[in-house]
């Protein structure tokens, strides 16, 4: 005779949807097999680890192609199979294809890097800790309840914080590692305690549960809630290094190897704004009167801020083409917050998302293409300063274009037209939201922002100053840059495509 408790065991027993979670499921393994493997590679074949790495996360991107047929969930109540943790949806997809592309762009930079700087770096444990966080990132978008979304969000940030500062006795390094672990552990704090304070006024950590209680919370609970709302809020506003709390990104961006740099211009960028927009879109659309005012605000600020720090670099300033790309990233994230910000006002929150996340996969494309060409600058001049780019015409013609076009894509001029697509399609998103203002803010912006791009611009057609110095090109550099050459390219071409690839459904 069974007992009544094995019914109760066997109904709690879940399948598993293992083509759903594939893609960041394959990054991990991939991350565990190299790590395990570089116990037994000899020194001399170290490289085949990061081809490995390489290969692992052009098989995760692959792994979202036969997603695209319907939307998929797995780890489902029992009880209510339309609750879930995970969800493969469309807004998923794009934001995973923009974490594992991004992330295998940033392996074809980390390759040469680890040639170039083998005594410096560890390469098994860099190529785990980078496999790592890039599971953990292209967790996140699917995650559909709060625990399952903090542990992404930790998954992809505490390896970062080591390949920020794993070059051996560098002390730029270390201290920028601290400074992003401090930043990190702050919002992650903050972010866990407004957490806890929405679980304790509504019962439940599942998003759209949050979204249907959090209406009807006890009016004794009413100020637990919004601090909740409050907090996470502001814990989200760190991960997205939005003004006032960006002070972590140009030091940690200098002091980390370039294509880590890169990696967290892109990949950190993608997290924060995914998890940013699960919480207050899905979450809380009841309490858009708060985020939307507050998302809005952030946006100018960020927008202006950003800018201004990167019109203030020195040309001839040790690493100022880093801290340049540094800034401009801080002011692409108030133009990614503005989409976000028009959706607590608009009547089509998803028309206003699509609009972020076709603004983050032109950026993710050209930005990551502008570290590829500073990675090769800064083969034969550490400094890297935007001095350094003068006459880069003449060595390395091909290069030289391709940065000019990134930087013209960035700065929204033809003919980077899929740039100026990018930001029309942000300030359509805040005009049609009412949001005025905001507008009137970011085409300021984008004026303050023609300044540098084009300073930098005509810098590379410039006469150089002695000889002009050859630049070699690795084959993985090369693959790098024409990629997002290609991409960006072709997206101006036909930009059309990325609003219907970004046509996106969160309901």
């Amino acid at each position: 005779m069974s007992s009544p408790a094995q019914p109760l065991a066997a109904s709690l027993v879940q399948s598993v949807d293992w083509l759903a979670i594939a893609p960041p499921t394959i990054a991990a393994v991939v991350g565990l097999v190299v790590l395990v493997a570089d116990l037994f590679v000899a020194e001399n074949r170290k490289t085949l680890l990061g081809w490995t790495s390489v290969a692992g996360l052009a098989a995760a991107t692959l792994m979202l192609l036969p997603l695209l047929d319907g939307d998929r969930s797995t780890f489902c109540l029992t009880r209510d199979a339309t609750v879930c943790s995970y969800t493969a949806d469309r807004f998923t997809l794009v934001i995973q294809f923009l974490v594992l592309g991004g992330a295998l762009l940033a392996a074809l930079l980390s390759v040469t890097a680890l040639k170039d700087a083998r005594k410096e770096l560890p390469e098994g444990e860099y190529w785990f800790l980078l496999l790592s966080s890039a599971a953990g990132a292209a967790l996140l978008p699917a995650s559909r309840d709060f625990a399952t979304l903090i542990v992404a969000l930790e998954v992809a940030s505490l390896p970062a914080f080591a390949l920020v500062g794993l070059r051996y006795g560098d002390r730029k390094s270390s201290e920028a590692a601290l400074k992003f672990f401090l930043s990190s552990v702050t919002a992650t704090a903050v972010s866990l305690m407004g957490i806890s304070f929405l679980y304790a006024s509504t019962g439940t950590l599942y998003l759209t549960q949050v979204a249907d209680r959090i209406q009807n919370v006890d009016g004794q609970l009413h100020t637990l809630a919004q601090t909740g709302v409050v907090l996470t809020l502001v814990g989200f506003a760190f991960k997205t290094a939005a003004v006032p709390f960006h002070f972590w990104v140009p030091d940690t961006y200098v002091g980390a190897p370039l294509p880590i740099a890169a990696y967290l211009s892109v990949i950190g960028k993608a997290v924060g704004f995914s998890g940013l927009i699960l919480v207050t879109v899905v979450a809380l659309p009841s309490y858009a009167d708060v985020w939307g005012p507050a998302l809005a605000t952030l946006a100018a600020l960020t927008m202006t801020v950003g800018n201004v720090g990167a019109l203030r670099q020195q040309a001839t300033r040790a690493y100022s083409a880093v801290r340049l790309l540094a800034w401009s990233s801080v002011g692409q994230a108030g133009y990614l917050l503005v989409p976000i910000a028009a959706a607590a006002y608009s009547g089509d929150a998803e028309k206003s998302i699509g609009s972020t996340v076709a603004y983050a996969l032109m950026y993710g494309a050209v930005n990551l293409g502008a570290f590829a060409v500073a990675a090769l600058v800064g083969r034969t001049k550490s400094l890297n300063r935007v001095s350094d780019y003068r006459g880069l015409y003449a060595s390395s013609p091909l290069s030289a274009l391709l940065l000019a076009f990134f930087l013209l894509c960035l700065a929204g001029l033809p003919p980077g037209i899929i740039g100026l697509f990018a930001k029309v399609t942000v300030f359509s998103a805040a005009v049609d939201a009412g949001l005025g203002w905001l507008a009137v803010i970011m085409a300021v912006n984008v004026v303050i922002a023609l300044f540098y791009y084009l300073q930098w611009t005509a810098l590379l057609f410039r006469a150089p100053e002695g000889e002009p110095e050859k630049h070699r090109v690795p084959a993985p550099l090369t693959a790098a840059i024409a990629l997002t050459g290609v991409l960006g390219i072709a997206l101006s071409g036909a930009p059309q495509l990325v609003l219907r690839f970004t046509d996106t459904a969160l309901f």
